[in-house]
C-alpha cells in the first residue's frame, strides 16, 4: 500500500487499519514529527554549527582570535619569512543531555478520531521538545552574549517617539566594528516585541506601500536592514531583541544513540502497547548547545 506525504486527515477517516499501518512505519511518523517542528527550532537557525558526540560531551574552543600572534613584517628578496603561532580560544567542554517524553494513544482515540489523535499527539510532545531546547539554547545565549545596545529615543512600544531603525543599524555596527568577521543576519524578538516593530509607523512608511508582504497585506514581516525577523516566545525574561551573526555564534551537538529510533534532529519511536490496548509515541533529543563567538550577537535593551 503506497502513503501519501504528508498524510491528510480525510484519507485516514473510518481507516483504523491504515492509521495502525501509518504507526508501524517508523520513517513515516519521523518524518510527520519533522514537519511538525519545522520552522519552529529557533534554537537550529540561530546555532548553526554542528560537532560530533563522543563519550557523551563535546569541546570546543570560545573566542578564538582571527588575528595570528605577531604583526605580519615585509620580507626582503632571498629573505625568510617570520613565523608566527596561532592561538586558540579557552577551552570548554559541555555535556549531552537527553530530553524526551512519550504519550499513549489508545485504540478507542484512533477508532473515534481517525488520525487525529495521532496527529494531535506527535504535535503535543514536539511542540513541549521545541520549547525545551529553545529555552535552554536561548538561555545559555543570553549568559554567555554580553554586548548591548541601548534604545535611542524611547521604547519600541511608544509610538512616535521610538527609533527602531536606528537602534537596529547602531547594534549591527557594534558587532560589525569588532572586526572579527561578524555579520548579523538575524533579529529576534519576542511576539509583543514583533508586533510593535511591524506596526510601527515610521517602519511602515519607510516600506514600500504596494509591497504585498507589507505586514499590512500579509501579517507579515521577514526583514530589517537586511535582517530576518523571527519571533519567538522562549526568549529569556519573556522580552527583548537579540541581533545574531548565526554562521559565527554556536552550534548544537546531537548525538545519536541508536535503539530503533528515527531521525535527525528530533528521534521518535512507535511502540505497540497491547497490554492497554495502545500505541506509545516517543519523541527526544539527546543534544548539547554551545556558544563558540559570543561577540556574534547583541542584545538590544530598553525595547
Amino acid at each position: 500500500m503506497s502513503y501519501s506525504y504528508p498524510p491528510v486527515a480525510p484519507t485516514f477517516s473510518g481507516d483504523n487499519e491504515t492509521i495502525s499501518r501509518f504507526l508501524n512505519t517508523p520513517t513515516l511518523v519521523s518524518r510527520r514529527v519533522q514537519d511538525i517542528t519545522s520552522n519552529r527550532f529557533i534554537a537550529d537557525v540561530l546555532l548553526t554549527g554542528r560537532t560530533d558526540v563522543s563519550g557523551g560531551a563535546i569541546t570546543y574552543d570560545v573566542d578564538e582570535d582571527l588575528y595570528t600572534v605577531r604583526p605580519i613584517t615585509a620580507v626582503s628578496p632571498g629573505g625568510e619569512y617570520d613565523i608566527t603561532t596561532l592561538t586558540n580560544g579557552t577551552p570548554q567542554v559541555a555535556k549531552v543531555t537527553k530530553w524526551g517524553q512519550d504519550t499513549i494513544v489508545y485504540d478507542e482515540a484512533v477508532k473515534r478520531q481517525n488520525f487525529g489523535a495521532v496527529d494531535k499527539g506527535l504535535g503535543k510532545l514536539s511542540n513541549t521538545l521545541v520549547k525545551k531546547v529553545d529555552s535552554i539554547s536561548l538561555s545559555l545565549i543570553a549568559s554567555t552574549v554580553t554586548a548591548t545596545q541601548a534604545v535611542t529615543s524611547g521604547a519600541w512600544s511608544v509610538s512616535g517617539t521610538a527609533a527602531i531603525l536606528r537602534d537596529i543599524m547602531l547594534a549591527k555596527s557594534k558587532v560589525t566594528a569588532l572586526n572579527k568577521g561578524y555579520d548579523p543576519n538575524v533579529l529576534v524578538v519576542d511576539d509583543t516585541t514583533w508586533a510593535y516593530l511591524a506596526s510601527d509607523v515610521a517602519v511602515q512608511t519607510a516600506r514600500g506601500r504596494e509591497d504585498a508582504s507589507n505586514p499590512i497585506y500579509s501579517g507579515n514581516f521577514l526583514t530589517i536592514a537586511g535582517l530576518t525577523v523571527l519571533p519567538t516566545p522562549n526568549i529569556p525574561g519573556g522580552s527583548g531583541a537579540w541581533l545574531v551573526d548565526t554562521s559565527a555564534l554556536g552550534g548544537i551537538a546531537d548525538e545519536d544513540l541508536g535503539g530503533g529510533y528515527v531521525g535527525t534532529i528530533v528521534q521518535t519511536k512507535v511502540m505497540r502497547e497491547d497490554a492497554v490496548d495502545g500505541w506509545r509515541l516517543r519523541a527526544r533529543r539527546v543534544c548539547v548547545p554551545y556558544v563558540t563567538e559570543p561577540g556574534a550577537a547583541i542584545k538590544i535593551t530598553g525595547v
